[in-house]
């Protein structure tokens, strides 16, 4: 028989799946490349050239359509900003709630590695 977890932390988890705004965030998370966009933005790769060279040079793949729509749900949540670059192209600048976001990934993976 499973025991059930503390109150507080089932009050959490609820908050987390009801709320608006936190559901919203957790469901971009939950998208294709969200995380990689987030780490992206964290290291100055907003910009969809800069992003897909560094893609590229590590072997990886990231479409510029899923680049686009990644970064405007991103800004939506406001985790990222944009600048107009001209009138086609922006490029994207992580916010401080987005690094806190990036940094809290970056320990989460950090975590699962060390262990």
């Amino acid at each position: 028989m499973k025991v059930m977890k503390k109150s507080g932390e089932e009050e959490k988890v609820k908050q987390i799946l009801t709320d608006k705004r936190l559901s919203a965030i957790k469901t971009m998370l939950e998208k294709d490349h969200a995380i990689d966009c987030l780490l992206l933005l964290y290291i100055n790769r907003g910009k969809w050239k800069d992003a897909k060279d560094f893609m590229r040079e590590n072997n990886l793949t990231l479409s510029d359509g899923t680049f686009r729509s990644r970064m405007i749900e991103i800004e939506d949540l406001g985790l990222a900003k944009s600048e107009r670059i001209d009138p086609l192209k922006k490029y994207y600048l992580s916010t401080p709630l987005g690094e806190k976001v990036a940094k809290l990934l970056l320990g989460f993976f950090d975590t699962v590695e060390a262990s």
